[in-house]
């Protein structure tokens, strides 16, 4: 019979505590536990957190898995309402001072950032959150909504969108981009072409911005889009074109779920800097959804299935984890 230390070159070692050194693959003996051990690559993987208390679609997210923030949207009408995530459950938070919604956001959970977005009009208001009250702020130069947001609260990054209202002759998006210092916008690149219901992750000097609607192309595009601080240049096309799609992450590293395709959907996409990979699917197809976090620990809520959810949902992504040997 083959041994251990014939495949692996050594005796299984005894440990009081499980090391933290990458050794996936190898087996030790806790002698704490009185237990062999081993470390495995968990896959990727959603998994249910705590609804939302009003479902919404068409709302802003800020944050990370653990703080996060969801606000302004659509119920039965357009609303202010601000909720906070903890990572289990949803808590009330101050309420906006313009009720909108297919805004665009950034920032973190005590530093949360609204622009743009749908009141009776587009609108070009924008306003910050301190983790308890929200506060306007410069307006942006050209009024839109369905437009992505990246960066932070000092250090925002607002793109594309539509400058009429839903139905407008032919929805009218844009390629403007402009960059928030903290109290004002000014002019950055513009996209490759006009485009709205685009999405977008990263930070101001290093965004991503991917899917979106243009009715001249036709329709839903899978073009991802990378900006510099000064230029967007052209990234790995997504594997399926589709708009208002849920994001997080940055711009090596970024994470695509949901959207409309048409029908709305919950396929998940990875980005690295260069191309797209498929990962698994959100339990509840979706699209127009708050969300928030990093490619490894991301943050999809609310949103539209096809009528408003409240639901939450939690990605982790293939992580190294220790585990007990048993002879079962």
């Amino acid at each position: 019979m083959t041994t251990y230390k014939e495949i692996f070159g050594k005796y299984v070692k005894n440990y009081s505590s499980d090391p933290t050194a990458d050794i996936e693959g190898q087996i030790w003996y806790n002698t704490t536990s009185g237990t062999f051990k081993t470390e495995e690559l968990v896959a990727d993987a959603w998994a249910a957190g705590g609804n939302m208390g009003t479902a919404r679609r068409q709302l802003g997210g800020a944050g990370t898995q653990t703080a996060a923030l969801g606000f302004g949207g659509y119920t039965t009408g357009n609303t202010a309402a601000t909720e906070e995530y903890d990572g289990t459950s949803w808590g009330p938070g101050g309420n906006m001072g313009t009720t909108r919604r297919d805004m665009g956001s950034a920032g973190t959970q005590t530093a949360g950032l609204g622009f743009g977005g749908y009141t009776t009009a587009p609108t070009n208001v924008t306003e910050e959150y301190d983790g308890s009250t929200w506060a306007p702020s410069g307006n942006m130069t050209t009024s839109r909504r369905s437009l992505g947001g990246a960066g932070t609260q000092t250090a925002g990054l607002a793109f594309g969108g539509a400058t009429t209202a839903p139905g407008g002759s032919p929805t009218s998006p844009t390629n403007v981009t402009e960059e928030y210092n903290g109290s004002s916008w000014t002019s950055g690149g513009n996209l490759s072409i006009p485009i709205s219901n685009i999405t977008g992750t990263g930070i101001q000097t290093a965004a991503l911005a991917f899917g979106g609607f243009n009715v001249s192309l036709p329709g839903n595009v899978a073009t991802t889009q990378e900006y510099d601080g000064s230029a967007w240049t052209a990234g790995g096309n997504l594997n399926t074109a589709k708009s208002s799609i849920g994001a997080a992450g940055t711009q090596t590293a970024g994470l695509a779920f949901g959207g409309d395709v048409p029908p709305v959907t919950g396929a998940t996409e990875k980005y690295n800097g260069t191309s797209w990979i498929t990962a698994p699917s959100m339990a509840t197809a979706r699209s127009n959804m708050g969300f928030a976090g990093t490619q490894p620990l991301a943050l999809g809520f609310g949103g539209v299935s096809p009528s408003n959810t409240a639901a939450t949902e939690e990605f982790t992504s293939g992580t190294f984890a220790v585990k007990t040997i048993t002879t079962s």
